[in-house]
């Protein structure tokens, strides 16, 4: 378990806020129960080393306080629009017997020693988080899939995953998937445009006329011969300027 030294802060203006964070420090508050909420104050350098690890939001930190600890959960973090540095976080104090909904990570394991992964599948991930409802002292930090000896076309569905009797999926009935291992994508070749094959396809139909013509002892019409009584045709035709 993760564990952050808190002090408490007494700011009334804003002005006082800024100064806490020109100190290196982030204000956070602390609320949940029966306790009143509690303002206080960490270190940014800290916060942002437990930020910076994937499931931080659904990891219980130790925070000491004081001298006394206070188990909490992170459940939002605010961030600066411009450095997007922390500026302030929400912690929920854990209490036993209290349930509540959180998002836990997946994580994988096992790769190397699935059948399916080396012979070139994909792991489809359907889900990264699965939300859940739970005590919040029994909050897992991952739901763990392994893959040894996983094969492809197999699936890894909510019911595959042990879980503590009271913790529950806030997905209720149906079995839903949270990954599958998939067949290997294939590239297929690009086909030949269609106008590009009408076009080979005609410049093979003129070469054929003109074979078959030469076959029967004629001569392919050129561009530049006359038809047969084309001659008489503009003999008898007298130009526009004559008629004058």
């Amino acid at each position: 378990m993760n564990s952050l030294e808190a002090s408490i802060r007494e700011n009334k203006t804003k002005g006082q806020l800024n100064a806490i964070r020109s100190n290196g420090s982030v204000p956070a508050i602390i609320y949940g129960g029966k306790d009143e909420n509690l303002k206080i104050s960490i270190s940014k350098k800290l916060l942002k080393i437990l930020i910076e690890k994937e499931n931080f939001l659904s990891s219980i930190i130790t925070l000491n306080i004081n001298g006394k600890s206070q188990n909490v959960l992170p459940r939002e973090v605010k961030y600066h629009i411009i450095s997007d540095e922390p500026t302030h976080v929400d912690f929920l104090r854990v209490l036993p017997g209290v349930k509540i909904k959180i998002e836990v990570p997946v994580n994988f394991i096992n790769h190397e020693k699935s059948p399916g992964l080396k012979r070139g599948g994909v792991l489809n991930i359907v889900r990264r988080k699965v939300e859940l409802k739970c005590p919040s002292e029994k909050i897992p930090e991952n739901l763990t899939i392994d893959l040894d000896g996983i094969d492809i076309g197999e699936s890894f569905k909510i019911s595959s995953v042990k879980l503590d009797p009271e913790v529950v999926p806030t997905i209720q009935g149906r079995d839903f998937v949270i990954a599958t291992l998939a067949a290997p994508t294939v590239m297929k070749e690009p086909e030949k445009p269609a106008e590009a094959e009408a076009g080979e396809g005609e410049e093979g139909a003129e070469g054929t006329e003109g074979t078959a013509a030469a076959a029967d002892g004629e001569k392919p019409a050129a561009d530049g011969d006359k038809k047969e009584g084309d001659d008489k045709k503009s003999s008898d035709k007298k130009p526009a300027e004559e008629k004058k």
